[in-house]
């Protein structure tokens, strides 16, 4: 009974968002935000019932805020937990983009390419064979590829846009990589190396609670996630350093934690929608980053 109440309030508080008064409208709109996920559905459905163009922005506003403002306290609550799910992370960002994102399918499609990949290992697999498992089932049989001809596009990030398009740039790419390897119990984690993004195989400890000294473990090898999972040395990076003219950093050669890479990604983020005017995008995902640092 409580809930139909409750809807009663809510479809009657949406039938004043023709509302001409500015001031009204504010209290309502606030009060409907005020129910949050709740309002969505009736929200949608007031949406699709309704032929005034004014109501339907508005309706589409207030939906909007209701999931950004659920979003951000999702990605606070990830972060408070330490950030080391990656998994869940590079869905949260995928939301921002599509709130409406399948996550179960998802989670299907990973859980799928995991067992794939475990299938063809066995116990004698050394690092370098593992690698090449993945590397095997990731880009030969599923066709995992960087897109070259638009890495800039914001869409690349998206964990759902990557599965669907078999296309990322390098951080979508890498953050797939990662998450399928750690799940199997691989310490894969990715350098945060200017410009680029690419992965460290290191010494076997378990990658389950990610180590405080996570930077001070020695790296076994290097992985280009964009190359098709190409393996190389520390030797490249310092020639890729030295090509770009920056100061020798210790983290340039070393594993990142996953909360790094979520950082990196809705920074990267910002930056592509900064570049293509959308000043909106920029405001919200700024605000979406003091989520996790705070």
């Amino acid at each position: 009974m409580a809930g139909e109440n409750k809807n009663k309030e809510l479809r009657a508080l949406i039938s004043l968002l023709d509302e001409p008064d500015g001031s009204i409208y504010d209290q309502v709109r606030e009060k409907i935000f005020s129910y949050g996920l709740d309002a969505v559905p009736i929200l949608e459905g007031a949406w699709e019932n309704s032929f005034d163009g004014l109501i339907q922005e508005r309706i589409e506003n207030i939906i909007h805020n209701i999931q950004l403002d659920d979003l951000y306290s999702e990605l606070n609550v990830w972060s408070q937990s330490g950030g080391n799910d990656l998994l869940k992370g590079h869905i949260l960002i995928s939301k921002f983009q599509y709130p409406d994102i399948d996550v179960e399918s998802i989670t299907r499609q990973i859980g799928s390419l995991s067992q794939d990949i475990w299938l063809e290992l066995n116990l004698r697999l050394t690092a370098l064979e593992k690698v090449k498992v993945i590397n095997h089932i990731l880009y030969d049989i599923n066709k995992f590829s960087g897109n070259k001809l638009n890495i800039n596009a914001p869409d690349n990030y998206y964990l759902n846009v990557l599965l669907n398009s078999k296309k990322g740039n390098p951080l979508s790419l890498g953050a797939l990589y990662i998450a399928l390897a750690q799940g199997l119990g691989f310490p894969v984690y990715g350098v945060d190396l200017p410009r680029h993004f690419i992965l460290a195989y290191l010494d076997d400890i378990s990658p389950k609670t990610e180590a405080t000294d996570i930077e001070d473990r020695k790296v076994l090898f290097y992985i280009n996630p964009f190359n098709q999972g190409a393996l190389f040395t520390r030797n490249e990076i310092e020639l890729y350093i030295k090509q770009l003219s920056l100061s020798d950093n210790k983290k340039y050669y070393s594993g990142c934690k996953n909360m790094t890479i979520i950082k990196r990604m809705m920074g990267e983020l910002i930056l592509q929608y900064k570049n293509s005017g959308n000043q909106n995008k920029v405001e919200e995902l700024t605000r979406l980053m003091k989520a996790i640092d705070s």
